[in-house]
């Protein structure tokens, strides 16, 4: 979604004087873009890890092989789900995003699904299959799917004009990985087997060729992709040098993307869509229960901006000046609060992670979000509204640095 919003108007914000003197908006946004580099170098490498736990899987089908490859994914979204933050505000980030992160999909486009499998009404795609078929017809059109290939994948995003034709990616890839979650709202995850990546006699579901294939131009694709975002943000990057140009402006983009991640994303797409609906077709990465997971290091990448360190991969530390100390030294009351809304939002989301993680209750995000579960839906509320009275400091420190008529992205929800 393209948000247009207003023009900074920044007074004194690099005024000459003690308390401005030490902390620079230039040395803000540099930390913002040496965060950025570092989330999706370390978005990258875990990739890279996936690409060869896939290739041990198509070497070597086993559920061992397939444990390790759903464990590489799943730690190779906790990287991933911390960039999310750099989305808003940063166009070549968000026109980049689809193609990586793009949910919810129309599994049946990809590959087998169960006969009752839901579906968007309309999508003439919908149970198109690619893995079992070399060739798609549209109407009066063919379409020839002979190779599965990265740029085949790339082609098929948005088929015939709909969202949740979604081929690529982190969540194709989670598909690849578990299949359909056909548990509902009850305990359990996707559980496709091995097999379904065996070669000859041991191959079940069939097509067990092209969906080798599949897993692999999706995965190869996906890398690229990582490869070419860490580039942008890297010490000599495009895109970072541009942003780092304009101080003032990186400031703004850096609250938009916090305000809008935060509320419209994270606490209306993301949580409330799916609650109001009690909608399992609505959970983010539906198809590995890992959606707790990645609420949790959505916020947690809000927190890294606003605290100006991250935390990598190699147990590194990136840290630098941070937007924390510049509204310290102008509102330390006002940071205080963004403190405390920030510990208040982890708060919330780490009591999902623990309910989801415990091996006695167990209860996942499609189960949360069940109808009749109470407790479940108190964890939800509890996020939600934690992320909307950060959201609401976010919009106050925007004022006090005097950006006028600041409106992070509610993506058309109200609270």
């Amino acid at each position: 979604m393209k948000t247009i919003y207003s023009s900074l108007v920044l007074a004194g914000l690099l005024a000459a004087g003690p308390a401005q003197a030490a902390v620079s908006a230039s040395d803000v946004a540099k930390t913002y873009a040496d965060i950025a580099y570092a989330t999706f170098d370390d978005a990258l490498l875990q990739a890279k890890n996936l690409q060869k736990e896939i290739q041990q899987l198509l070497a070597n089908p086993s559920s061992e092989s397939l444990d390790k490859a759903r464990i590489a994914w799943i730690t190779a979204r906790i990287p991933y789900t911390q960039s999310e933050v750099f989305r808003f505000g940063n166009p070549p980030v968000d026109e980049w995003e689809g193609q990586v992160n793009a949910w919810p999909l129309d599994e049946g486009m990809i590959d087998y699904v169960a006969k009752n499998y839901h579906h968007e009404m309309g999508n003439i795609a919908a149970t198109a299959n690619v893995v079992a078929n070399k060739e798609l017809k549209l109407g009066t059109t063919a379409l020839p799917l002979t190779s599965i290939t990265p740029e085949l994948l790339v082609d098929l995003n948005e088929l015939g004009g709909s969202e949740v034709n979604v081929a690529t990616g982190y969540h194709a890839i989670e598909f690849m990985l578990w299949g359909q979650d056909l548990n509902g709202t009850n305990a359990g995850a996707g559980e496709r087997p091995y097999t379904d990546f065996a070669i000859g006699k041991e191959c079940t579901n069939g097509n067990c060729d092209r969906r080798r294939d599949y897993l692999q131009a999706a995965t190869d694709l996906l890398v690229k992709d990582l490869e070419e975002m860490a580039g942008i943000w890297a010490p000599k990057g495009s895109y970072r040098n541009d942003l780092l140009q304009n101080p003032n402006n990186a400031l703004k983009i850096m609250l938009f993307g916090m305000g809008s991640l935060a509320l419209g994303e994270l606490a209306g797409e993301r949580m409330k869509v799916a609650l109001e609906a009690n909608s399992t077709e609505d959970e983010q990465d539906c198809f590995s229960d890992n959606t707790h997971n990645a609420h949790y290091y959505n916020a947690k990448g809000i927190a890294n901006v606003y605290n100006g360190q991250y935390s990598r991969v190699d147990g590194g530390l990136v840290k630098g000046t941070s937007l924390a100390e510049f509204i310290k030294t102008k509102n330390p009351a006002l940071h205080q609060r963004m403190e405390t809304a920030l510990d208040n939002t982890e708060a919330a989301l780490h009591a999902m992670v623990a309910a989801a993680e415990d091996p006695a209750k167990s209860m996942k995000f499609d189960q949360m979000i069940a109808e009749g579960n109470s407790a479940g839906a108190t964890l939800i509320k509890n996020s939600i509204q934690a992320l909307v009275a950060e959201t609401t400091v976010i919009e106050e420190i925007a004022k006090t640095l005097g950006i006028s008529h600041f409106a992070p992205d509610n993506a058309d929800h109200s609270f």
